[in-house]
This record gives C-alpha cells, sequence and structure tokens, in this order.
C-alpha cells in the first residue's frame, strides 16, 4: 500500500525542498555550525541495526527530531556506539520505513505488514506528523473492511472470502451431501474425527495453534594440552529460529530479530530469524511455557588444528552445529 504525498524532495535525499523548510534549515544549520562539521555521509546505529545515509536525507523534514539533531545540534552532543556511529535507542527494524519516508516523502509498506501501529508510534517519535497522520488514515481504513479480510490489522490478499449465507433447506441440504460423501484429502482419527495436520489443529485447553519450531546455534571451543584443564568455550554467537512465523512470534516476541526476513506474512515459513538474547536456556524456558515440548535434537562437529586458524601449535579448535526440534500437539 503506497502512502503519497504531493509534496516529494529530491530522489535518495539529494536535497531539501523549500516545502520541507530546507531553507530554514540550511540557514539555522548555518548559524549552529552543523554544516561544517556534521560529515556528509552519517552512520546510525538504531536499536543495533546500522544505517548508512546522507545527511540531508536525515534532515529533509524541517522541525522533526532528526533535523534538530543534525542541524541544531554538534556531533559531540549526540550519543554514539562504541565504534563511533550517532546512537538512537528506537525499534531497528521500523527505522527502515522511516528513513525510506525521509528519501523522498512517501511510503510503500508490503501487503503483509502487522506493525503499521507500532510505526505510527515510531513516526510520531521521530515527529513526523505528516506520517503519523496518514498511517492512522491506513488503520482506520483497514479497520473498516470486514473482518474476515483482516489478520493483524492487514488486508490478506490470499485470505479466502467468507462463505455465503444459505437457506436452512440449502444447509441442510449441503451438511448431507458432505455427511454421505468422504473427502479424498481428509483423513480420521481412531475415534472417528477429523485428523487434523499439525498447521490446522488447536489446542482444546487455550486454542493454540500446534506445529514445530527448529532451535539452532554453532558454537566452539578448544582444547589444548591439558585437555580440560585448558579448554577454552566461546560463547554462543546467535541462535537461529526456523518455523511458521505465526508461531515463532507467539513464542518469542519482542526477543525475535526479524530483520534477516522482514515483512514475512503470518503463515509462511522462516529459517532467517534468530533471538536477541544468547542463552539456549532462556529459549527452552520460552518454549516450555509456550506449551511446546522436544522431540528431537541433532548436531554435528568438526576439528582443526590451532595452527591453522593461527592459534598455539598443540591445540585443537572443535565448531558443532546443533539443533533442537519442539513441537505442540
Amino acid at each position: 500500500m503506497a502512502l503519497a504525498d504531493s509534496a516529494r524532495g529530491l530522489p535518495n535525499g539529494g536535497g531539501v525542498s523549500p516545502a520541507a523548510g530546507g531553507g530554514a534549515a540550511g540557514s539555522g544549520a548555518a548559524a549552529a555550525g552543523g554544516w561544517s562539521t556534521f560529515p556528509e555521509i552519517v552512520e546510525l546505529n538504531v536499536g543495533g541495526q546500522v544505517y548508512v545515509t546522507r545527511r540531508c536525507t536525515v534532515v529533509s523534514v524541517r522541525d522533526s527530531l532528526l533535523w534538530r539533531m543534525f542541524s541544531q545540534q554538534q556531533p559531540s552532543e549526540l550519543p554514539r556506539d562504541s565504534k563511533g556511529r550517532f546512537f538512537l535507542d528506537r525499534d531497528g527494524f521500523l527505522f527502515r520505513y522511516i528513513l525510506d519516508y525521509l528519501r523522498d516523502l512517501q511510503l510503500v509498506l508490503p501487503e503483509h505488514f502487522p506493525e503499521r501501529s507500532r510505526l505510527q508510534r515510531e513516526a510520531e517519535y521521530f515527529q513526523l506528523p505528516d506520517l503519523a497522520r496518514r498511517l492512522a488514515q491506513a488503520r482506520a481504513a483497514a479497520a473498516a473492511r470486514p473482518a474476515a479480510l483482516q489478520r493483524d490489522g492487514s488486508l490478506c490478499a490470499d485470505e479466502p472470502p467468507p462463505p455465503p449465507v444459505l437457506g436452512y433447506l440449502e444447509a441442510e441440504s449441503l451438511e448431507g451431501a458432505a455427511a454421505s460423501a468422504p473427502s479424498p484429502t481428509a483423513s480420521r482419527s481412531p475415534s472417528g474425527g477429523p485428523l487434523l495436520t499439525p498447521s490446522q489443529s488447536l489446542d482444546g485447553a487455550g486454542g493454540r495453534r500446534s506445529g514445530y519450531i527448529t532451535i539452532g546455534y554453532r558454537g566452539s571451543y578448544t582444547i589444548g594440552r591439558e585437555a580440560q584443564a585448558d579448554a577454552k568455550f566461546r560463547r554462543v554467537a546467535r541462535i537461529t529460529v526456523c518455523g511458521k512465523t505465526a508461531l515463532a512470534k507467539e513464542v518469542f516476541g519482542e526477543t525475535l530479530n526479524e530483520s534477516r526476513d522482514p515483512d514475512r506474512p503470518p503463515e509462511r515459513y522462516t529459517a532467517r530469524y534468530y533471538l536477541k538474547f544468547n542463552f539456549l536456556e532462556q529459549a527452552f524456558d520460552r518454549l516450555s511455557e509456550a506449551g511446546f515440548r522436544m522431540a528431537a535434537c541433532s548436531s554435528t562437529g568438526t576439528c582443526a588444528f590451532a595452527p591453522e586458524q593461527g592459534g598455539p601449535a598443540d591445540d585443537k579448535i572443535w565448531t558443532s552445529y546443533t539443533e533442537y526440534v519442539f513441537c505442540r500437539d
């Protein structure tokens, strides 16, 4: 869905349009010494996600938070991370849409985008009133559509339309025909009821979907001459999550990093999510609290001599990859 604006800046942040207050921004920046002290290319660390853009892009909307930061303040007044990048403690995933809007003052969202309310909150934080107003209008328009066509605030094109309303006699005849003619694709349980697949069945207690989630991690350690006494372990660098998008978000919530596979529809599968923490036990606790149990696990390992990796001559470096499969019936 495109959220267009009649007033546009130059493509890719090539300049500040007069409608966006470019002249006033330039005079204010010159008075504060901002134009001469900020680099032309700025690096931003937004919630752990790194963005590289032109300075004229972030100051393209007058009176916004970024405009004041990069035109009315000195670089020494802004917080930075350990590598010298300007730091913003906000949602790094949603900032990509904020930056897209700043480039040409229009925004194009994916069809399956369940984060409209959170993006509106980010627009309000960065003091972009026009963007916040357009997102609010889009949410109101989506809410006015039939509830059957909505999922998490977004319109799903692949959602089947609601069934037609039938009269009593028509419904009774259809039910009789369906009962007498078995479905070629449906299977039956031993009790006689339909046997649902994991993606279709529901947990009777809480109405939760059943399915599978795979947790994977890669680790390494070095063993020297004294074996266990000299063992040096590296912490787990990243815990990956594979499975259906809706299940992964249900279990891990805000601790799930979706930056490698954004805008994935809820019913699709992904193997590119990973967690924002590095403790396997924390992932296991969350899965257990959501009703999952471990069904299987597997691990592979390789060994290399440390000299090949630039280490001591007698040390060995072991690298392993392990996966744990969890299921919820």
